[in-house]
């Protein structure tokens, strides 16, 4: 699947950000997991390295059964907030707790994809900036395709999308509620 030019909107929502990476097919990524998604983090993190990608492995370095996601999905969604153009994965058992956890991080917009439509139109309707994956609910092989298609999907920019976002982030920033119809 080839990796087409994208403009994004910035996590901060102003504007649109070109990174050099997204010119090339290549994204710098920022992934984070628990114990559960830990096998599936190491093949990622090696797969993307291997297809060109930029990667911040935010942990764990090590297995422990007993480790938290916060400590590590925080860590790559304030990555992602903090690196205009970057992208995210976080990764646990159903991929439940570690979305809620980056969604936390101001200008983190994570979703939940449990297939390939879903990972796309998170990107192409919600301009997600974080992915979710639940390595207890899917193959190797079907995690990495989400992953795929989330990286070489577009933000779709239209008017609808672009205004419901708009209503999210003013939410997020001021506390204002949106109109109601």
């Amino acid at each position: 699947m080839a990796l087409a030019v994208l403009t994004l909107v910035r996590a901060d929502g102003t504007g649109n950000g070109r990174a050099q990476l997204w010119k090339t097919g290549r994204v710098r990524v920022y992934i984070g997991a628990d114990h559960a998604g830990y096998e599936l983090k190491n093949h990622l993190v090696s797969w993307l390295k291997e297809h060109g990608h930029e990667v911040t492995d935010c942990g764990p370095s090590v297995y422990d059964a007993e480790d938290d996601y916060p400590a590590f999905c925080l860590r790559a969604a304030e990555g992602v907030a903090g690196d205009p153009g970057s992208l995210g994965i976080v990764i646990g058992g159903s991929g439940n707790g570690e979305q809620i956890s980056a969604n936390k991080v101001r200008g983190i917009r994570a979703a939940l994809a449990w297939s390939e439509e879903t990972a796309q139109l998170a990107r192409e309707h919600n301009n997600a900036n974080v992915v979710s994956l639940g390595a207890r609910m899917h193959t190797t092989e079907e995690a990495t395709g989400f992953v795929e298609v989330f990286l070489g999907t577009a933000f779709s920019g239209s008017a609808r999308h672009s205004r419901r976002i708009a209503q999210v982030q003013a939410y997020e920033t001021i506390g204002q509620l949106p109109s109601l119809p």
